[in-house]
Parts: C-alpha cells; structure tokens; sequence
C-alpha cells in the first residue's frame, strides 16, 4: 500500500505529488463556474481586465458621438448645398429670365403703339394729311419752336393715364427701342421693361424738362449701357403725332439718388452743382442707377431737343 503527504490543491486539480483527489459533480460544476467569472491571468496582469472594460465603454461612447457627429455635418451640408441651389435660382431668375420675359413683353408694346400710330394716320382715309409738313430744326434749346407743328400737336393730346405705354424712345447708338410710360412705378412700369416718365415733368417736344428712368440691370435693363452715350449722340421720341429729336449735351456720371434738381424744369444738380443748365430750354434727362448691380446713386445723362417732325 502506498502511502504520501496529501497536498491541499483547489477542487478539481491534480497534485503536484500524491495520489489524485476526488472531488464530487457538484464541486467540479462550481469550480469551472469560478474559472469562468474569473480568468486565469498572472498576478501582475490583474488590474488589466478593469482597465479594458473601461476603455471598451469609452471607446463605445465615442462612437455614439462621432455617429451624432456625423449625422450632424451630413444634415448641414445638405441644407448648405440647398441653399445654394436656391441662392443660384434666384441669381438665374433675376439675371436671365426677368429679362428675357420684360424684353419680349417691351418688344410686344412698341410693336402695338407702332401698328397703332400706323392705323391712325392712315392716309387712305385722309387723316395724315394735316401733318404733312415737317418742322423746322431747333437750334437754341432755350428758344421756342418755330413752324411749331409738331409741339401744337403733342398740346393738343391728352394727358397719358398711369402706368399707359404712349411713347417709343429710340437710341440708335445703344440699339435700342423702348416703350415710354406714364410714371415710375416699379412693378407697373419699370419691372416690365418699359421707360418710366417722373410725373410733374414736361412731355415730349414741351418746352421744360423731359424726365424719364429705366433700370440699368435687370427686367429687360434698358439702360444698361446708357453710359456709353456721348455727346452729340440722337435720342429720339416717338409719339402718336411727331418725332422729337434730342441730341445729348452732357452727362452726370453719378449722385445722390434724392438729387432732386436733375430732373428739374431747368435741370441742375443740387449736390454737384457744377453740372447742369441755367436757363430754360426744351431738355431731356435719361437717369438710371449706378454703378451697375446697385441702385445707390443715379447716372444722368440730358440732351437738348434739336428738331422734331410730324408722323
């Protein structure tokens, strides 16, 4: 028989030296739950298991916040990138299609007053007839027309109603023929194109101050390049009864938009009041906003009436 020192050993595990200890089902079942809960490490790995779980839950957490993150930029850029396609409709509404739309509708309103006039003074049935003869030119702007044909038939006619299209203004050199309107109102006249008349100011061919205004950019812009009017340049109105010749005589590069005087009787500026005339005379004064894509201060341009003709 033999015989040894038994040696104390947890359950399960053999002997270094002795016979092997038997341990019942339900200790071995135990033990291997132990060896579950708790790995088996070195003692000086011990603290480790701690400090991974920990860095597991941060690395977790982190996560979260870069998918939040994440989230959040993919939202913003998709509202930046709507938003620009908005911002860059409106730049091609404004810049392309308004005046596409008030160049056509301009065009449409000359073609009509055109087949107008054409109907009015029909000679077939004898109603041009008076208005055969043409006026003499006008020299002096300050003195009053002589013949007078053309001025006794633009007294005669009635007063334009607002927002009415009743004149054409043609300026060869910019190539460009607009309807002239009653006021400036900017969704009624301005807004389709037109050339806006200042209400208080004279009518065509009247001695005093012819006053009118379009855009510059934008809505059919008829006065975009109304700075490259020089001078001794026509600038011709048409109205149902005679065509007045102006011719330009000066030019106002810029000021203020409330200088009230460049659209005056005897137009001169109030801010800059080197520029503009002394005396009365038959004037005519263009006005559009500068510089271009602003309408902080206006561009003048004024011409005197040199001759003028019956239709």
């Amino acid at each position: 028989m033999r015989t040894g020192f038994r040696v104390r050993t947890s359950p399960g595990v053999r002997a270094r030296t002795g016979p092997r200890v038997r341990t019942s089902p339900i200790a071995r079942t135990s033990s291997r739950i132990r060896a579950c809960a708790r790995p088996r490490l070195p003692a000086w790995a011990w603290p480790w298991p701690q400090v991974r779980l920990r860095s597991r839950v941060v690395g977790h957490r982190t996560r979260r916040r870069s998918a939040r993150l994440r989230r959040a930029l993919w939202g913003t850029g998709e509202l930046l990138v709507t938003a620009g396609l908005v911002l860059l409709l409106l730049v091609v509404h404004q810049l392309w299609w308004t005046n596409r739309e008030a160049r056509q509708g301009a065009d449409r309103k000359v073609e009509a007053l055109e087949r107008q006039w054409g109907a009015e003074t029909d000679p077939s049935d004898g109603s041009g007839a008076a208005g055969s003869a043409t006026a003499p030119a006008i020299t002096d702007p300050g003195a009053a027309p002589s013949g007078g044909t053309g001025a006794t038939a633009g007294r005669r006619a009635a007063a334009p109603r607002w927002s009415q299209a009743y004149a054409v203004l043609d300026i060869p050199r910019l190539h460009l023929r607009v309807p002239v309107a009653e006021g400036t109102g900017k969704r009624e006249v301005l807004d389709k194109g037109y050339v806006g008349h200042y209400p208080g100011t004279q009518q065509p061919g009247r001695a005093g101050n012819f006053a009118v205004a379009g855009h510059r950019n934008t809505h059919g812009e008829p006065f975009r390049h109304l700075d490259r009017l020089r001078k001794g340049d026509e600038v011709r109105v048409e109205t149902a009864d005679a065509v007045y010749t102006y011719t330009v005589d000066r030019t106002l590069p810029q000021t203020s938009a409330r200088d009230s005087g460049v659209i005056a009787p005897v137009p001169r500026s109030l801010v800059r009041p080197g520029y503009g005339y002394r005396g009365p005379g038959y004037y005519l004064t263009l006005t559009t906003c500068t510089p271009e894509y602003t309408s902080r201060y206006r561009l003048v341009v004024w011409g005197t009436l040199t001759s003028m003709r019956p239709r």
